[in-house]
């Protein structure tokens, strides 16, 4: 399988710790840290303790990553550092802001890479089948061989070896008296076995058998007859270290001495003797009596009051601490009373804490002793000795026996109390990060320790200077160990974090908790968690657990390369038993040892099983008990051999063949799996490979309970099977052969020779025994499926088929990966040439590079991005204008777009998650509908974009006669395919700033597709035909050529289509982002000349309606036309030219004597209209155009005073600027009010003037507009005023009437009264009503944008900061102060009640909200910072990235979808992008 560079990203969070979140990668992945929304914009050091190359791992040692920005710009959306990841282990990484040295971290585990073999063959982790041995059962080491080859034989690929040291003194496996020392018994007679020895045997293994060798690691205990323990006492936790331990250490005294006492008889006339029968024997009352009254543990917590009130006295008496009011003996004997009742109650208090840990233990000894001596499954100890005595010991004792008054003396003398050492254990439901022995721990006080009485805990500290021998003696112990096996097998500690290169670590946990277990493998380097079937209850369970351990569902989606890095639950060695539980032949029957074994091979993850499971060892094989050995490989023995075993014994050729199936599966990428629970006791378990679609079936039967005494099913339901079978890989059954029943051998472990499996292995269906062949049948053209009868499926059997795509499936699979191979080269295998592959599909190699054309992508580079739109986007009221519509998924709902990003936001959804239960892939299963609609929506459209359509259709012909499982994951690859090689055409078309620019640039630059487009309608006036390059089409109705030029919708989907698709305010607000930075200069010319053509008493429309709809009824909007034609002269080359293009005026019969005018001169005119003055009514005024607004609302003004040069009009009836909601409730009585009617003279406005007076000022002077004043008449008179005096006007009296001064009796102030805010500059001047004046608004943020130059840095860097604490939100900026009487920051239109500033949404722009004067705001933040110094620009680059990184975002979140609440959503975006200028 083809597979490229993996590259993971880690998205850092500020205060996001993620210790117990667990994120695996593989040797030669690359790891990229890139910055979240909460970081972007700071100073951000990442710091990881994984090596620089060249350098030693040490733990404790963290460096710095440098960062790397790939766009070489000022923009932290693709920041990253990164890391190559080329050695396995666990690696800590975290970050900081600034001086803050931490504020978030994780771990990254990297998984080793094994080899085996002569040649050094990679074993995959999946591949692992491991089987484990009690290495005290192999005998000496010059006959481990012949055992060992058991696994060989039977298909294993590693051997997990128990501890090889020195045991202690009760033969545990666990417990090692010498971690240094290999155990004695492995030399044979006159020889000494040294570790190189073993390391000769495992290396032999390693080549020659193809198997690796790990073994386990010990940290938490010793044996405690550990002679380095004696000499080390402070290795462990006495006495002397641990004094807090004293009580729990009587009490266990005092239990051993009753313990004895019963032992002796002492208490049978009590009732209660040695051999107990029953709970009632044992009774509190008599361990109460004579234990813990005795003992008084309770006065260890207690002061002794009589003698802390004399020391108090005397302290008083001396006067070494404040005095009684009266130093007199009465009122020092007050105080002593008063502090001998305050003793005396924390005494009761202290009695009470004691009694209730006496309480819990005398329940933990009943239930302890119980379960000990009592139950059925316990271990039935018998009756109470020295040897099996009342309770286990949980302290050493290393002294000869004596009365109890002497071994109380041995805590005084620290000589001897050191050696009294608390023993290891478990406690049930106890936190596994917290350490039972340390202090604040009662559990020896409370008995709630399952004690290991052979094993002595040892106490660490916290480094290696707390207990320097320990450290460095299990240091040694590591590297002997690592240095002869493979891996190691980790009884846990949570100091030892195992970090050797390529070292396979498992451990088998009882956390309870996922979280836990992840945080142990990342502290510990844990490679694989130890799993166990015999953790499920039935077959369902089981089951279960092979899914969720490993692969993911079958037909899942293809990850790309470069991915976000997800979480992981840690990888499984799932086995059949561990030697912790009792043999499943004691817990289920004989039977179900094959089918159970079965279902975990099938697991994509290590399985594995310990040995004498595969030779029906009907025992639990003891890991301290057990002293036998195990049988020698024979493949010639007998089944009565009890000294030999071959694959007749058992179940071992049952076992061979799974073994080999297991790592066929892992090693041929059969990466899938689904589980099917057939009925109550079957399961069939399915793998599959995504390359070939390959698929291999399991059916197991389990045999939970016996068949000869529970009465199973007779018949099974038959089974369908997708695709065709090729062959029966195994069947096999566990059967009763005539041979002597089970004797336990004395010598060997020995399994049950009265049981085999017959198995048949590669054979044709036909030749089955266990089913038989169904009708072959095909559900639709592409859904082959084969029927299987189970005639002999006994409970105990498994049958396992090899399944393949069906002949006709298999080619139109492989064609459609040679078609996907243009994507990615991961299709090319499995891929097939179709010999009739249709024109268009046709891949073909150029002479000249010799690389493949891709088809796909040279359709899509000869759209144009007006056709683009349409193949990308559309929402559903654009679709629904050309007679169709957005798919719409009955189940769930429709997509929200008609094009290929409506299908790629909701594939990006559930594509990570595998969620292939999702309605959207129901849908694709169910039928071709979806299909259907991506290829006919296209192909009804014209030219280049029919082209598109007929590669889908040919495509989609292949995808339809494929297998419907399978349809989801390869329509995800053909729209994902398809849509990335469109998005290269859109940058492929866009400014040299998109193409070179970040992910944020790109995403942003997306959206000048998604908001121009061309409908079925023109919506634009017609241009010039002397202009070149304008676009045309052929109309489907008259058949005649007409223009289509691109137009700007103004929000989607409610302002997209019609008269309501296009206005002139919201376009040439946008204008500049859309179409100018992108580099869209040709379109954007259009738009700019086109509204031209609408000019009328010197404004353009606000509504276009398309021509035969406008309404001049803004003042603004004509301001931001000059503005946009500003900026295209300066971002266009030769931009100026503009201004000698034809303007068609659209309204030359009406008004004016010519047809085409030049640019330049409608300009004039704008400008001349506006210093004449401007004063019409509203063409058809009244209801038919507005059924809100007031009579007088329709009398539109716009002026420029002459004293001032500031632009004004508009009256208190109607709203001219952007904020132009108008009262529409009659229950709250605003209907026909304008919430804000912004009349006199609008801050940004004046702005936008100013820019233009300025702009065309320079224009002149430099010869490119010819003219340099307006001429008006005024009082019978012809009046001149040139562009230099109205620049000069507005220049000198902007602060001194916007600006809102600190000094009260500013002489410029008209109304001090109505100042709440100061240092900040007016929304308005002269408003009709005042107080609007002063209202705190982001306008003024724009004007600082267009002419700067109107505003003092200091006072403009005053407000700034004003606006950025009252108005910036978490996404836009709010249209109002809060502190604003009227502010109200929830809209919702549809809301009528009696609330007159909310009803009907009349607070539109009284506080919501809105996302494109974010722009502003930043642009002018930026600006005036570089006036105020290097600190403050740097502080606002931080400000400015943090913003952008929430828009970011949410535009990563709900880019793809009309997420806007208001119609500037999108523009936004392209306002921003001008901050990377």
């Amino acid at each position: 399988m083809v597979r490229g560079k993996q590259t993971r990203v880690l998205l850092l969070n500020d205060m996001e710790r993620l210790e117990c979140t667990l994120f695996r990668l593989e040797q030669g992945f690359e790891l990229q840290f890139h910055l979240g929304p909460t970081l972007q914009g700071k100073s951000v050091h990442v710091h990881t303790n994984y090596p620089a190359p060249g350098k030693k791992f040490v733990s404790s040692s963290f460096r710095q990553l440098e960062w790397v920005n790939p766009s070489g710009r000022e923009d932290d959306s693709d920041k990253y550092c990164k890391l190559d990841l080329e050695i396995a282990g666990s690696y800590q990484y975290y970050f900081g802001c600034g001086h803050e040295e931490r504020t978030g971290g994780g771990f990254i585990v990297v998984d080793p890479v094994l080899r085996i073999g002569h040649e050094r063959k990679i074993l995959p982790l999946d591949c692992i089948t491991v089987q484990t041995y009690l290495a005290k059962c192999l005998g000496p080491l010059d006959e481990w061989l012949d055992r060992l080859r058991v696994a060989k034989e039977t298909g294993y690929n590693m051997i997990h070896f128990t501890p090889l040291q020195k045991l202690g003194a009760s033969r545990s496996c666990y417990s090692i008296a010498d971690q240094l020392e290999l155990n004695p018994d492995f030399s044979p007679p006159g020889k000494n076995i040294t570790w190189m020895d073993v390391g000769n045997l495992t290396e032999k293994i390693k080549k020659e058998w193809n198997m690796l060798c790990i073994t386990d690691v010990v940290y938490n205990h010793t044996a405690a007859n550990s002679k380095w323990i004696r000499h080390h006492p402070e290795c462990g936790y006495n006495l002397v270290n641990s004094p807090y331990l004293k009580p729990a250490w009587l009490l266990d005294r005092a239990l051993w001495h009753f313990s004895c006492a019963i032992a002796d008889g002492k208490y049978s006339d009590s009732g209660l003797p040695p051999f107990i029968e029953n709970d009632k024997c044992i009774t509190v009352r008599l361990l109460w009596t004579e234990v813990f009254s005795q003992l008084k543990l309770w006065e260890f917590l207690q002061v002794n009051v009589e003698k802390a009130v004399e020391q108090f006295r005397k302290v008083l008496q001396a006067g070494e601490c404040n005095r009684p009011a009266s130093n007199g003996p009465k009122s020092i004997q007050e105080c002593c009373d008063w502090f001998k009742k305050s003793l005396e109650e924390l005494n009761v208090e202290c009695y009470k804490e004691m009694h209730s840990h006496h309480e819990k233990a005398i329940n933990c000894i009943v239930g302890t002793f119980f379960y000990e001596r009592l139950v059925a499954h316990g271990p039935q100890l018998g009756p109470v000795t020295r040897t099996n005595p009342l309770v286990t010991r949980y302290f050493t004792f290393p002294f000869e026996d004596m009365a109890m008054e002497q071994e109380n003396q041995l805590i005084q003398n620290p000589n001897d109390a050191c050696h009294l050492l608390a023993h290891n254990g478990w406690v049930m439901g106890d936190d596994p990060l917290k350490n039972f022995a340390e202090p604040g721990s009662n559990v020896y006080l409370r008995r709630e320790l399952v004690c290991w009485g052979d094993s002595v805990k040892l106490r660490y500290g916290v480094n290696p200077e707390d207990c320097p021998y320990l450290w460095a003696h299990m240091k040694k112990y590591t590297e002997i160990t690592a240095k002869h096996f493979s891996g190691v097998h980790a009884q846990i500690s949570t100091l030892f974090l195992i970090c050797i290169p390529n070292l396979y670590v498992t451990a088998e946990l009882f956390t309870g908790s996922e979280q836990l277990d992840n945080l142990f493998v990342n502290r510990l380097g844990i490679t694989s968690l130890v799993r166990e079937a015999m953790s499920a209850g039935d077959s369902h369970e089981e089951g279960r657990l092979v899914y969720h351990f490993g692969g993911e569902p079958v037909g899942s989606f293809v990850q790309p390369n470069l991915r976000p890095l997800v979480p992981s639950i840690a990888h499984a060695m799932f086995l059949d038993v561990t030697h912790d539980n009792k043999c499943p032949i004691q817990v289920r029957s004989v039977f179900d040892a094959l089918p159970s074994t079965a279902i975990v091979s099938m697991a994509c993850c290590a399985s594995g099983s310990t040995r004498g499971y595969d030779e029906l060892v009907p025992h639990q094989i003891s890991v301290v008990k057990e002293e036998r050995l195990y049988p020698k490989w024979n493949p010639d023995a007998l089944p009565s051999s009890v000294g030999e075993v071959n694959l007749q014994t058992g179940i071992m050729s049952g076992k061979l063949a799974l073994n080999k199936l297991h790592q066929e599966l892992a090693e041929k990428g059969f990466t899938q799996v689904y589980v099917d629970q057939l009925d109550a006791d079957t399961v069939a378990v399915t793998r599959h490979c995504p390359s070939t679609h390959q698929s291999v079936v399991t059916v197991s039967r389990t045999a939970f309970k016996n068949p000869k005494t529970h009465q199973y099913r007779e018949h099974l339901d038959p089974m369908y099977i997708p695709g065709k079978i090729e062959e029966v890989i195994l069947e096999a059954r566990t059967v009763e052969r005539n041979a002597e029943s089970y004797v336990k051998d004395e010598r060997f472990i020995n399994g049950m020779p009265n049981y085999m499996v017959e198995i048949r292995e590669h054979i044709q269906l036909e030749d089955s025994e266990i089913i038989k062949q169904g009708d072959a049948t095909t559900k639709g053209r592409s859904e082959f499926v084969e029927e299987i009868v189970f005639e002999k499926l006994t409970p105990g059997s498994v049958i396992a088929f090899r399944v393949s795509l069906d002949p006709n499936s298999q080619k139109k699979v492989g064609y459609l990966r040679t078609q996907l191979s243009q994507f990615n080269r991961l299709y090319k295998s499995a891929s097939l040439t179709d010999s009739n592959v249709p024109g268009i599909l046709k891949i073909f190699n150029s002479v000249l590079s010799l690389r493949p054309v891709v088809l796909c992508g040279s359709l899509m580079s000869k759209l144009t991005l007006a056709e683009l739109n349409v193949l990308l986007f559309r929402c559903d009221a654009e679709e629904q204008e050309d007679g169709g519509g957005c798919y719409n998924i009955p189940s769930w709902m429709p997509l929200k777009y008609g094009g290929l990003q409506g299908f790629v936001s909701v594939l990006s959804e559930f594509r990570p998650k595998n969620d292939l239960g999702h309605s959207f892939c129901d849908n694709l299963r169910q039928g071709d509908w979806m299909i259907d609609y991506v290829s006919s929506r296209l192909m009804n459209k014209g030219g280049a974009l029919r082209e598109v359509g007929k590669w889908f259709s040919a495509v989609f012909t292949y995808l339809k006669h494929i297998p419907r499982y399978l349809v989801p994951c390869y329509f995800d690859a053909i729209i994902v395919g398809a849509y990335a090689t469109a998005v290269d055409a859109v940058f492929n078309q866009m400014s040299s700033f998109v193409q070179n620019g970040s992910t944020l640039v790109k995403q942003l630059a997306l959206g000048s597709v998604q908001m121009c487009g061309v409908g079925r309608v023109p919506t634009l006036p017609p241009l010039s035909p002397e202009l070149e390059d304008v676009p045309v089409r052929l109309n489907s109705v008259t058949k005649q050529e007409e223009q289509c030029c691109v137009s700007l919708a103004a929000g989607l989907p409610h302002f997209s289509t019609g008269i309501f698709r296009c206005w002139g305010r919201d376009t040439f607000i946008a204008l500049r982002g859309l179409m100018l930075l992108t580099g869209r200069y040709l379109e954007a010319r259009n738009i700019i000349l086109a509204f031209a053509g609408t000019m009328r008493h010197g404004l353009i429309p606000n509504l276009l309606g398309q021509g035969v709809a406008a309404r001049y009824n803004c003042r603004d909007a004509v301001w931001w036309w000059l503005q946009c034609i500003q900026d295209y002269c300066n971002i266009v080359p030769n931009g100026t030219d503009i201004l000698m293009c034809p303007a068609v005026n659209i309204f030359v019969h009406e008004l004016y004597q010519v047809h085409d005018q030049p640019l330049y001169v409608v300009i004039q005119e704008a400008m001349q209209c506006h210093m004449q003055g401007i004063e019409f009514r509203e063409r058809n005024a009244g209801p038919q155009i507005d059924h809100n607004m007031r009579d007088e609302g329709f009398n539109v003004e716009a002026k420029v005073n002459p004293e001032t040069g500031f632009v004004y009009g508009g009256n208190r009836f109607n709203c001219g600027t952007w904020m132009d909601k108008m009262g529409e409730s009659d229950t709250a009585h605003n209907r026909g009010v304008p919430a804000t009617p912004r009349d006199g003279s609008a801050v940004e406005v004046v702005g936008l003037s100013k820019s233009a007076v300025r702009w065309l000022m320079t224009m002149n002077e430099n010869g490119n507009f010819p003219y340099s004043s307006v001429t008006i008449h005024r009082d019978g008179t012809e009046q001149s005023v040139s562009y230099k005096e109205w620049n000069q006007r507005i220049q000198e009296n902007f602060e001194r009437f916007f600006y809102v001064s600190e000094d009260a009796s500013d002489p410029n102030e008209q109304h001090p009264d109505l100042v709440h805010k100061k240092c900040i500059y007016k929304d308005s001047y002269g408003a009709s009503s005042p107080w609007c004046d002063y209202q705190l608004r982001p306008n003024f943020t724009i004007a600082m944008v267009v002419a700067p130059e109107l505003f003092t840095v200091q006072r403009a860097w005053k407000a700034l900061e004003i606006v950025e604490k009252k108005l910036l939100g978490p996404l836009g900026m709010k249209t109002l102060d809060p502190d604003d009487l009227v502010y109200c920051g929830v809209y919702d239109n549809a809301l009528d009640n009696d609330n007159y500033n909310c009803a009907k949404g009349f607070n539109y722009h009284q506080g919501p909200e809105w996302l494109w004067p974010v722009g502003y705001f930043l642009r002018a933040k930026l600006y005036f910072a570089k006036k105020m110094g290097q600190e403050k620009y740097n502080e606002s680059v931080y400000l400015v990235k943090n913003v952008l990184s929430r828009l970011y975002t949410h535009l990563i979140m709900f880019g793809g979808e009309e997420t806007q609440t208001n119609i500037y959503f999108m523009m936004l975006y392209y306002i921003q992008v001008n901050l990377y200028t």
